[in-house]
């Protein structure tokens, strides 16, 4: 099959620029809410918690599926097997539809039982059934995106996600502006139309990407098609169960890493320093910090998303030199977005918070020491990606498992200690990320022959992040002797920060013409 020479690149590129894009409506709308008065951290407490138990029901009925699907429609790709594929796609939609459906009237029936059992947060309630229903709608949208990815049209997820970003940041904004002046700012109740927001934004996106999945699906109408017998029902359907199971376990358990913070920091706090300041400390946590680590870690996402149809594409083949190169490429480029993300945010963590939450701006210590864990994060995402690309499913399940684990313990060890508190939520995270990247590396390199050399993979990023973060530092400090606003300055340091970066990147050549060329040539095999 011949495909564009620029597709992974392409794919990576599209859903990178959606990110960014995406990354800054979903800051903007966060600020508005957390610097609205009635609103602020008590508010991001209810809304994240509520948040926090849809995305672990979500996750249930639909985070994985892309992969999965994308993964099984690649291959029938490559094998020209286009009758089976479509009998894959309307059998992952109804098999799907029926998981969101249940998870959508579970959620709306339990929501009161869970909000005061499970996260003794009360108020949460209402913003767990106004988001019952996105659940049904994503799990349909999630195979429709799948199904793009496996098509190479990973463009069109990206198109999709932005769609449903811009609608939820203008109806959120729009949604807790009425009511807080018809409510006289009443903080449970914005919470919940915030909630609100993201379902209605769920289901316009879902007609979005139905109308973009009939036009490919006319293209290819015409198609010749070698035949294949037809696949029984249940045959597909236990494939697509054996490949989205241990993906969607996996995910399900790196959403329970804050679900455990959801339960375990207002439990254990508020016994010790009272319910409303234990309730302000989670909402720092899973609000602010959260927002901003989730940054880079949602740029990197769009590796891990393209490099699971292009291995398996590959495997098809047998073409092992091309998915060592592919991985090592995908490696290459994590670490080069995460050495500086890491540097910067640990260095600027304090203006970052005093630009973003000028009315909120409490926990900037959280968001340094949190910086420490990005890295192993961002590595664990790409080598899942591969390894899920590679048909070895269960290796990011047992990942996953070990990392929840330290974190429960690592929480329930440090956040009682006098002194460290919601700190101990971090460490949490950084015991569990290191824990989680150990076992997935660890596991690829007896996989495949995996030789990466120091000097290019992780010295020369970390080389060009001091020159990045001296520099910088050293133009704020001067901007700030001159009286320049303390924001500014902090915007343009920041701004420094990347042209430095991104000249070093060159200069040191850590991305060089071999690399790319010889990208596009294993691309051009097919």
């Amino acid at each position: 099959m011949k495909i564009k020479k620029t597709e992974f690149i392409d794919g990576i590129l599209s859903l990178v620029i959606s990110q960014i894009l995406i990354k800054i409506f979903g800051v903007a709308y966060s600020l508005y809410i957390t610097n609205k008065s009635g609103f602020g951290d008590e508010g991001n407490a209810i809304y994240m918690s509520g948040y926090q138990i849809y995305a672990l029901l979500l996750t249930i009925s639909s985070i994985g599926v892309p992969n999965a699907i994308s993964k099984i429609i690649s291959e029938k790709n490559m094998a020209k097997d286009y009758l089976n594929e479509k009998r894959v796609f309307q059998i992952s939609v109804l098999l799907f539809s029926a998981i969101g459906f249940i998870g959508c009237i579970f959620l709306f029936t339990f929501s009161t039982i869970i909000a005061n059992k499970i996260l003794e947060i009360p108020e949460s309630a209402l913003s767990l059934k106004a988001l019952s229903p996105a659940i049904f709608f994503v799990s349909i949208t999630s195979v429709i995106r799948g199904y793009c990815n496996g098509e190479s049209k990973i463009y069109l997820t990206a198109k999709s996600q932005f769609f449903e970003q811009v609608l939820k940041s203008f109806l959120t904004i729009i949604f807790v502006e009425i009511v807080s002046r018809l409510t006289d700012n009443n903080t449970e109740a914005m919470a919940g139309v915030a909630n609100l927001a993201t379902t209605f934004a769920t289901f316009f996106s879902l007609m979005y990407i139905i109308r973009k999945y009939y036009k490919i699906k006319n293209k290819k109408l015409d198609l010749n098609e070698i035949y294949y017998p037809r696949e029984r029902i249940s045959n597909i359907i236990k494939k697509i169960l054996k490949i989205s199971i241990p993906m969607t376990i996996s995910a399900i358990l790196n959403s329970l890493g804050k679900n455990i913070d959801s339960i375990t920091v207002v439990k254990i706090l508020k016994k010790i320093i009272g319910e409303e300041n234990a309730i302000k400390k989670y909402g720092i946590l899973s609000s602010k910090v959260d927002i901003i680590m989730t940054l880079p870690l949602s740029f990197n996402i769009a590796i891990a998303t393209a490099i699971i149809p292009e291995i398996s594409k590959r495997k098809v083949i047998n073409d092992i030199e091309g998915i060592v190169e592919k991985i090592k490429f995908s490696v290459l480029i994590t670490v080069i977005i995460a050495v500086p993300a890491t540097f910067g945010i640990f260095l600027y963590s304090k203006q970052i918070f005093n630009l973003l939450f000028p009315n909120a701006n409490n926990g900037y210590e959280l968001l340094s020491l949190a910086s420490i864990y990005l890295v192993f994060s961002l590595l664990t995402q790409t080598i899942n990606g591969a390894l899920q690309g590679l048909g070895e499913n269960s290796i990011p399940v047992y990942s996953a498992m070990a990392g929840v684990i330290v974190k429960t313990i690592s929480n329930i060890i440090f956040i009682p200690i006098s002194g460290i508190y919601e700190k101990g939520a971090v460490l949490g995270n950084i015991f569990s990320s290191i824990t989680s990247f150990i076992i997935v590396y660890i596991a690829l390199t007896r996989k495949i022959e995996l030789r990466l050399k120091l000097i290019n993979y992780f010295i020369k990023p970390i080389i060009a992040s001091i020159i990045m973060s001296i520099v910088s530092l050293n133009v704020y400090k001067f901007l700030i002797l001159k009286n320049i606003n303390y924001n500014i300055c902090t915007i343009n340091s920041i701004v420094i920060a990347i042209i430095i970066y991104v000249l070093c990147v060159f200069v040191m050549k850590m991305i060089n013409k071999n690399q790319i060329q010889q990208t596009i040539e294993n691309t051009e095999k097919y």
